[in-house]
């Protein structure tokens, strides 16, 4: 496996743990994001997977239907999307991302993985869940996204970057960079 496959397949797990853990009560939970509940985060993850499976497969992604079972619908997007890490065809596949064409192993290790990595404490955060991130992904993720400063700072995407506490460790000046309070 590459490292790409390996680091989303972390990142993933740690998610999936996460979801897996949410109380059946806690899914309206406020999260860090102002307008998302605990079930947002978790459709926000499921639509960004489907919409790289049809980026792969073609077709159009199909949006999170009201009242899906949360649990459920990430089940069902995470054995895909695991089933597609083991295709060497489909990783060496170029897609289109938000920076441009790449190849979809390329994407997975870096954006997708950043985007589930952060969503995972923000799910955490809602249900008062573990909030732990692995470190060697916090960082890896915190490298990658420091150039694209000012393309996440667009509407929708991140919001404004918080000045940490002094000495706070990787994984809080990550989610400071990104408009989170840790």
């Amino acid at each position: 496996m590459s490292e790409a496959q390996d680091r989303y397949r972390l990142i993933a797990d740690g998610f999936d743990a996460r979801v897996r853990a949410v109380p059946d009560g806690q899914w309206g939970a406020q999260s860090p994001c102002e307008e998302w509940k605990a079930r947002d985060v978790v459709a926000h993850v499921i639509g960004n997977h489907r919409g790289m499976i049809a980026n792969l497969r073609g077709g159009e992604a199909e949006p999170v239907a009201e009242g899906t079972d949360p649990k459920m619908a990430w089940s069902d997007v995470y054995g895909e999307m695991l089933a597609l890490t083991d295709d060497g065809e489909a990783m060496a596949t170029t897609v289109e991302g938000p920076m441009g064409s790449m190849p979809f192993e390329q994407l997975l290790g870096r954006l997708v993985s950043m985007d589930v990595l952060v969503h995972t404490w923000d799910l955490a955060r809602a249900v008062g869940g573990d909030e732990r991130l692995d470190a060697d992904a916090v960082a890896h993720a915190f490298e990658g996204v420091k150039p694209l400063d000012a393309m996440i700072r667009r509407p929708g995407v991140f919001g404004p970057k918080l000045d940490p506490p002094a000495g706070a460790d990787t994984q809080t000046e990550f989610l400071y960079f990104l408009g989170r309070r840790a």
